[in-house]
């Protein structure tokens, strides 16, 4: 039984959007050549999704890889199944040079949502939000820290931050979403 607890303990704020922590989800940075057979097979196996494009990130069975550069991706797991998956990982991947570390302490996870859950991360983050896609992420900035966001649903956004910084993250998502501060 694991005994680990989210950064802020699930969280939330309701304003025009609503904003919460998500609580604990298993994450792995895995960096090598995207582009070989190997690698796009470990993927697979670890997450049921194919690799994904440059910006984008794909599901499958409960679990998602998420691109984050041309060598590196983002393996989203279940908190619990993040040290398996690592485990995996590394004996799919002997060797073929490639790094493999479970970042799920490292992190903390916010989902944003809304019929105007874009205008809170508009606030925010230098993006271009109008012509983001479902299942399109981006690497940023929110306000003064770096972050990684995807449209997760239609009306939903799901942004991950340093955990050293998730109550900074959390008020700014807080701020930028209260009532009656919306963009338009």
């Amino acid at each position: 039984m694991s005994k680990a607890v989210s950064a802020l303990g699930g969280v939330s704020h309701k304003g025009f959007a609503e904003v919460a922590e998500a609580g604990l989800k298993g994450m792995i940075t895995l960096r090598g050549d995207l582009s070989s057979a190997k690698m796009k097979k470990a993927v697979k196996a670890a997450t049921g999704a194919a690799m994904p494009a440059p910006r984008r990130i794909v599901t499958g069975d409960g679990k998602a890889a998420a691109w984050m550069s041309p060598d590196e991706l983002l393996i989203l797991v279940p908190y619990e199944e993040a040290q398996e998956t690592v485990a995996a990982l590394e004996k799919a991947l002997e060797g073929e040079h490639h790094l493999v570390a479970d970042v799920s302490d490292a992190r903390a996870v916010f989902t944003i949502r809304g019929p105007k859950a874009d205008q809170v991360l508009m606030k925010l983050c230098p993006v271009d939000l109008a012509g983001l896609a479902e299942g399109e992420i981006r690497r940023t900035r929110a306000a003064q820290v770096a972050a990684a966001f995807w449209k997760s649903g239609p009306e939903e956004f799901t942004l991950v931050s340093f955990r050293s910084v998730a109550g900074y993250v959390m008020g700014l998502l807080e701020t930028s979403s209260r009532a009656g501060s919306e963009v338009f």
